[in-house]
């Protein structure tokens, strides 16, 4: 089987968002692959998608922090179209990445126990974000 759609995701604050639940709940085809994979392309050039822990809120924050010490505003950008924070969410959506393949087991994404799906919105104001899933498997 192969399906493909497109996804949306609430519109959020600049940081690190938990989504797997979201994405999940988007894709209810799913359910009847027994083994497959699951690939998550997000449609934007200010936003990420990464795998990583999914159970303290700290490590989101620390995502954060990090993305922000890491790609400060305050830098001599000169692609500033849309505001101070448009070059950093250009550059922190490509440090993060655009899309994940994440394999699917029994009807379920095969995370590991501390795994999640993290939009990583690097906007103060990106939207909402539109995501490609594409699943095959049988």
């Amino acid at each position: 089987m192969w399906a493909q759609r497109e996804l949306t995701l609430g519109e959020r604050p600049r940081g690190f968002h938990l989504v797997t639940r979201e994405v999940v709940a988007q894709l209810p085809e799913l359910q009847e692959l027994q083994v497959g994979l699951l690939h998550l392309h997000i449609l934007h050039t200010s936003a990420g998608l990464t795998l990583n822990e999914n159970a303290s809120p700290d490590v989101r924050r620390d995502f954060e922090t990090w993305a922000n010490a890491y790609v400060p505003e305050d830098f001599a950008w000169t692609h500033t179209d849309e505001g101070a924070d448009d070059m950093p969410a250009h550059i922190k959506s490509s440090l993060m990445g655009a899309s994940l393949s994440l394999p699917i087991a029994r009807g379920r994404l095969a995370l590991g126990t501390w795994q999640g799906i993290y939009l990583c919105e690097a906007r103060d104001r990106g939207g909402a974000r539109r995501l490609i899933a594409t699943m095959h498997g049988e």
